[in-house]
């Protein structure tokens, strides 16, 4: 992999409405944020940050070669609450930071890395990743966010609802196979801490508040948003008790 000198922010809260102290929930013994941070670690970060808001957290991650930041507890967002941890800790405003959602354990390093070098190869004020849709169930699925780009690799637009609109192949069979080229963001960002600062500071957009989706606060003000085809699959998050299962056999799948 080339070089590329990035941070990795982690925001971990504690009071996930879903599943409750989701940072501290176990995974084959270890704590899910702990699985987080390490996947971080692996990816050649020149210095990984967890961003939380509670003390517990911190203390599960003493001995961890990483920063913590106690942050307030009222923020909104973890783009907020990195914010915070951008001026807590001093970073210079040309620094990249890798915004890696704290739920996400089994992130591959490869697609941590990527995300700050599609950044770094451009002048976007932020990238993410994307990987193919492969069935029309994710497709129209509301839980999973698509995107179009257009030929220079910047985000057009993102949305829950299924976009591209494939109006022949639909009209002849919903069901049938999806077309090539359909997208489905994968949520991992990359900006500057400048940028970060700005975007934590920006009102939140009208189109963010219909698909309840904070990157379209950055296109609708006008900015850029470079996305890069992951180069290694990126599996699910952890939401639920049932995401929680499916982890834990996973990864006792691993040993």
């Amino acid at each position: 992999m080339p070089h590329t000198d990035f941070i990795v922010a982690i925001p971990a809260r504690h009071g996930a409405s879903r599943l409750p102290g989701k940072p501290l929930r176990l995974i084959a013994g270890t704590p899910m944020v702990v699985h987080v941070a390490r996947r971080a670690l692996a990816a050649g970060a020149s210095q990984v940050v967890v961003a939380t808001d509670d003390p517990r957290i911190a203390d599960a991650l003493s001995g961890e070669a990483l920063t913590v930041c106690m942050t307030r507890p009222e923020h909104a967002s973890g783009t907020d609450r990195l914010a915070e941890c951008a001026d807590q800790l001093g970073w210079d405003d040309q620094q990249i930071v890798v915004n890696l959602q704290g739920d996400e354990p089994f992130a591959p390093p490869e697609g941590i890395h990527a995300v700050a070098t599609v950044l770094a190869a451009g002048q976007a004020q932020m990238a993410t990743l994307a990987t193919t849709v492969e069935d029309t169930d994710t497709l129209f699925d509301p839980n999973v966010v698509k995107l179009v780009r257009d030929v220079h690799g910047l985000a057009l637009y993102f949305s829950r609802a299924p976009i591209p609109w494939q109006r022949d192949r639909f009209a002849r069979d919903r069901l049938g196979p999806v077309g090539e080229g359909v997208l489905r963001h994968i949520g991992i960002y990359a900006y500057r801490a400048g940028f970060l600062r700005r975007f934590a500071a920006m009102p939140p957009g009208r189109l963010e508040q219909l698909e309840a989706l904070e990157q379209l606060r950055v296109l609708e003000a006008g900015y850029r948003i470079a996305v890069g085809l992951s180069p290694v699959p990126f599996p699910p998050g952890v939401d639920t008790e049932e995401d929680l299962a499916r982890a834990e056999a996973r990864l006792l799948g691993f040993k």
